[in-house]
């Protein structure tokens, strides 16, 4: 009997017990699950082992903006099929995880069953999307297309190194959050500028809004 992989990437400890039960109980022993409560501890799971059956991965971590979570594991393991799961449930929503690359939508509302049939179909290599998914569907703008592509080019230190940039933090002060000096915190923040094609840490972090949620 195959055994799969899955990796629960949620920083809600409720929620990430509540889809253990879900598909322990809906797989059985066809299943292992490992959490993840942040981005950098998914990163850490990934670093480990790359060929995971599937991510299930919250829209909102620790870690990510909005759908940039979403977008660097498409770019650095496009292998791994990822589904999102939200909270936030307006087809837009769905809309978006479908062109970022996700593989699936499962609601936070929805019943164990629907969990269940879900991650069954993904593993099964289908996809699976909420009926609702198409009325949200108004297409991805240029921007936030080109905002996909660089973002899925960083390595994930780079990744870590922007998300602080943005978060107003100066290379020192990075510096120190990462343990490294203060000359590969610039180095990397040169590499980022010039993959995402922008001069300055506002121009960054502007870029990282494409990422939010809910489209413009």
């Amino acid at each position: 009997m195959a055994t799969f992989d899955i990796l629960i990437a949620d920083d809600h400890p409720l929620f990430r017990s509540a889809l253990q039960q879900a598909l322990t109980v809906g797989l059985g022993g066809e299943v292992r699950l490992v959490e993840a409560a942040s981005i950098a501890e998914l990163e850490a799971r990934l670093a480990e082992k790359s060929d995971w059956d599937l991510v299930l991965l919250d829209l909102n971590m620790p870690g990510a903006h909005g759908f940039s979570g979403l977008v660097l594991l498409r770019g650095q393991y496009p292998q791994v099929p990822v589904v999102m799961v939200s909270a936030q449930e307006e087809a837009s929503v769905m809309a978006r995880s479908r062109e970022f690359g996700a593989s699936g939508f499962i609601p936070k509302s929805s019943s164990l069953e629907d969990i269940q049939k879900a991650v069954r179909a993904v593993l099964d290599g289908d996809v699976w999307w909420p009926v609702q998914t198409e009325s949200g569907s108004a297409g991805m703008s240029p921007e936030a297309k080109a905002a996909s592509e660089g973002l899925a080019s960083l390595t994930p230190q780079q990744f870590r190194v922007l998300t602080m940039v943005c978060d107003g933090l100066l290379n020192k002060q990075i510096a120190y959050e990462l343990n490294v000096s203060e000359a590969t915190v610039k180095a990397h923040v040169t590499a980022i500028f010039r993959k995402l094609n922008v001069r300055t840490r506002t121009q960054a972090a502007l870029l990282l809004q494409q990422m939010e949620s809910l489209p413009a």
